[in-house]
This record gives C-alpha cells, sequence and structure tokens, in this order.
C-alpha cells in the first residue's frame, strides 16, 4: 500500500451534493485536492473552500495523466448516462480514477474494489464481495457476502443486500431497499426507494413496491 506521501493528488469532476460528500471523506483522509471541476458555483459548499475551481471540463487536460487522479463527483440518477459517458471519455484520454473509501466504512480484507469505485461512511463491505468499476455504494449500504456488483451500480444510502446477490451493469438500488439472498439484478433495472425485492429483476425494469410491481423501461439502455 502507498504512504499518503505517495499517493498522486486528485482532481474532483463535479461540484455538487455527491462531489461535496467525497471531497469531504478525502480532505479527511489529508488527500492532495489540486482542482474541483464544476461548470457553477460551488462557494455555497463550504466544504470545497480553499481548492481551485475550474469551470470546463477541458481544464482537466492542464494535467498529465501520469501525475494526478481522477475522482467522480457527479451523482448518479435513474436511467441518466452523464456520470458513465464522464468516466469512459477521462479514461480513453488516458486518465485513471481514484477509489474512495471513506475511514468509518468496514470493508472485508477479503471483498474486491474495482477502480473508481465510492464507499461511503459507515457502509459495509463483507468478504468475497466484488464491486465493479465506479460503482457507489452510499451511506450506510450494506453489501453482504460474496455479492457481485457490476460497474456503474448505484447503492444509496441504507439500502441492503443480502448473501450472493450478482447485479448487471448500469443498476441502481434506491434507499432503504432490501434485495434478498440468491437473486439476480439485470442490467438497467431499477429498484425503488423502499422495496424488498423477493425474486429475480430482469433487465431494464423499473421495480417500486414490496409487492415487486414493475414496468419495463424504455429500450434505450443507459
Amino acid at each position: 500500500m502507498l504512504s499518503k506521501q505517495e499517493l498522486k493528488p486528485l482532481i474532483i469532476i463535479g461540484g455538487g451534493g455527491h462531489a461535496s460528500v467525497l471531497v469531504d471523506i478525502l480532505r479527511a483522509q489529508k488527500r492532495n485536492i489540486l482542482a474541483v471541476i464544476c461548470p457553477d458555483d460551488i462557494s455555497v459548499r463550504r466544504v470545497f473552500s480553499g481548492i481551485p475551481h475550474y469551470k470546463s471540463d477541458e481544464d482537466v487536460l492542464n494535467f498529465s495523466t501520469e501525475d494526478v487522479l481522477l475522482v467522480n463527483g457527479i451523482g448518479m440518477l435513474p436511467r441518466s448516462c452523464l456520470k458513465r459517458n464522464v468516466n469512459e471519455r477521462f479514461e480513453a484520454l488516458g486518465f485513471e480514477f481514484e477509489t474512495v473509501i471513506a475511514s468509518s466504512a468496514e470493508i472485508s480484507e477479503f471483498a474486491q474494489l474495482e477502480n473508481g469505485s465510492q464507499v461511503f461512511a459507515g457502509a459495509i463491505v463483507q468478504a468475497g464481495v466484488k464491486i465493479g468499476r465506479h460503482s457507489v455504494v452510499n451511506t450506510g449500504a450494506i453489501i453482504e457476502h460474496d455479492c457481485d456488483i457490476g460497474e456503474h451500480n448505484h447503492i444509496a444510502p441504507s439500502a441492503i443486500l443480502c448473501g450472493q446477490v450478482t447485479t448487471g451493469d448500469n443498476v441502481y438500488i434506491g434507499a432503504g431497499a432490501t434485495v434478498i439472498q440468491n437473486l439476480n439484478l439485470g442490467r438497467g433495472c431499477i429498484v425503488g426507494a423502499g422495496a424488498t425485492i423477493l425474486k429475480n429483476v430482469e433487465k431494464n425494469v423499473l421495480v417500486y413496491s414490496s409487492l415487486n410491481q414493475k414496468q419495463n423501461l424504455d429500450n434505450n439502455e443507459s
């Protein structure tokens, strides 16, 4: 593991609420944040105080791919591809994204977190879990043993995935939802806040209640 002196400095993309939580985590960990990239005014959020503010994504290109790591602070909304597009654009240019883990999160040494994943305060990730690239495990979420989380997932606050749940890419699981063990959630599906999922969910389906009421989403996968 690299020491703090060897860790690369960071560029934060995004200046909203999601980015502010990430910056709070990183400042507490004494990480060196060189810039926040956001077209909007970020001065209302004190957590960004003292960090240089640039307004165009093109400003990222002023930094060397060898010298910095990026952190994607754009919040994820269901069916939105903005966050993923940012990841893909800058990775194609040779940049890498940092994996961010809050100090209060509990991560098993036998779990695997891929590049660019983010785990927020109070989250628990148990043994045998794999978190795919650029997926977010938000505040207080619980990922139980042997779950396999795809890329670009968002597990909202206080959601619970019981053991051996598998998700495809681009899955959104709402706040306080529960997914029981041994289930598969298909690519692009959305689990509504507070729902309890008792059976597999097909790709591109919205499940919005504990009775597994659902509706098909459009055919354009995000």
